[in-house]
């Protein structure tokens, strides 16, 4: 085998690996990684530190070990080549002592369970669902309280209460967890019962090899043999026009069959140009919901709840330094800690405010403050060229109404531990089912107004400079 035979070998090797792992944690265990030789069905991959080396075999030597098995084959075996001494480039070989490579007979069989082949028994086919993404270690907030109790209640009836179920939202809010959730609650209270996740991206590559070799027939009636199907991240299916053709039917045959369909996505349904309208039609038959970036109170939980489980030593100093700062998604959260812990190890040193401080700097951007009612109300008016003082009138001229639901929403949305009632007094002087009327229209006009949509996303940048 050549060198350059091997590197195109393992990058789909970390092909699947990224499919199978948030982004900052790929970044941080896998984006270094080197093949360094593969001889005798031994494959020796370099990695950058013994700390490395360390967490893969902790944490992701089970699906390092799936990969290499479905790219090398199940008789190769894995070792390490660990930089030990970054000075004088020092290295030294270890091999893989947490798990074997080569898979068991139950795993050879989940394995070969390929679209090119239907299973027959539900225990024959991997469901490729991740272990650690369960409902109990969901930690659920105001921001994906509803999505949950959507998800628990087509886990214990499939394809009976909402289906399809599509999930939308910021990338690293918990859709593929939570989708994931579903999968694994379903193969316990069902095992009969064939369930299957997979990315579209990984759908594409499969329906594009099936193409290739003459076995589309194949490929459809696999999908089509599926209880529960997961779709994770079905905005990659935009452009591709036979791709989505093909799962227009696939789509078609599952639902009219009583089977669960559950799609991930980072955008609602309406916003998803380049996607067939009779799809977008099938996507809108069941539930939309819609899992919002996690406010200051879920993201402590959240904090408090790795801690807990990784047995993480993290002063409550740190813990809310973390919780304020890193604002957009929960796999944030999770890379910062992973980072802390990172840095921890390497330089022998506790995590203390200094360090959180470093580290959240050069990973993200930090944010500036805590937007206030005042930030939201003075940006609104200034966008829509309203005066305050018309927004706390009785006026019910169309401009001033907007402007005054709109304020309400994002207020809602943005300022921490808030009240409707308090949103109500702050502007306006409105009573709460006031607020709530606002923001219910509002979130029901942005699936449809892309206009309104860009507004939103202006006021939010002025919100944020002021």
């Amino acid at each position: 085998m050549t060198e350059t035979q091997l590197i195109e070998l393992w990058e789909k090797c970390l092909t699947i690996i990224r499919d199978n792992v948030p982004g900052r944690a790929f970044d941080t265990w896998f984006a270094k990684t080197k093949p360094a030789s593969y001889t005798g069905n031994v494959l020796t991959i370099f990695v950058p530190s013994p700390f490395v080396y360390e967490y893969i075999e902790e944490h992701y030597v089970e699906l390092l070990s799936s990969a290499i098995y479905r790219i090398f084959g199940n008789e190769t075996q894995l070792n390490y080549r660990i930089l030990a001494d970054s000075e004088n480039l020092l290295t030294v070989d270890q091999e893989s002592v947490k798990r074997p490579t080569r898979p068991t007979n139950e795993q050879q069989k989940s394995t070969n369970s390929a679209p090119g082949g239907i299973a027959v028994a539900p225990q024959d086919l991997d469901p490729m669902l991740r272990s650690n993404y369960s409902f109990e270690n969901f930690i659920e907030g105001m921001s994906n309280k509803l999505s949950r109790a959507i998800a628990e209640s087509i886990a214990l009836k499939p394809g009976k209460t909402f289906n399809p179920l599509f999930l939308y939202g910021a990338s690293g809010v918990g859709k593929t967890h939570l989708s994931n959730a579903i999968g694994l609650k379903v193969k316990e209270l069902y095992p009969e019962k064939r369930v299957l996740y997979v990315s579209a991206h990984l759908f594409k590559v499969q329906y594009t090899d099936s193409v290739r070799k003459n076995t589309v027939n194949d490929f459809i009636n696999f999908y089509q043999s599926i209880d529960v199907l997961i779709i994770d991240d079905i905005q990659e299916f935009v452009g591709v026009e036979k791709t989505q053709n093909t799962f227009f039917h696939i789509f078609n045959h599952l639902h009219q069959n009583g089977k669960q369909l559950i799609m991930t996505c980072d955008r609602p349904p309406v916003m998803l140009q380049g996607i067939e309208e009779r799809l977008i039609t099938r996507f809108k038959w069941g539930m939309t919901a819609e899992i919002e970036r996690p406010n200051l109170e879920l993201r402590r939980d959240i904090l408090n709840d790795k801690v807990r489980r990784e047995g993480i030593i993290l002063s409550p100093t740190v813990l809310n330094y973390i919780a304020e700062k890193v604002t957009d998604s929960v796999r944030e959260l999770e890379g910062i800690l992973t980072s802390l812990m990172a840095h921890s190890t390497v330089y022998g040193r506790e995590i203390d405010l200094p360090m959180a401080e470093r580290v959240i700097s050069k990973a993200i951007r930090v944010t500036a403050k805590e937007i206030t009612v005042d930030d939201v109300l003075h940006s609104t008016c200034e966008y829509y060229h309203v005066k305050e003082e018309d927004i706390f009138s009785s006026s019910r001229k169309r401009g001033i109404v907007l402007a005054r639901q709109v304020a309400m929403f994002l207020a809602q949305k943005h300022v921490e531990n808030i009240s409707l009632t308090k949103i109500g007094q702050l502007i306006g002087s409105k009573d709460h089912s006031t607020v709530l009327h606002a923001c219910r229209i509002i979130k029901e006009q942005l699936e449809l107004d892309k206009a309104l949509q860009q507004s939103i996303e202006k006021i939010e940048a002025k919100m944020r400079t002021r």
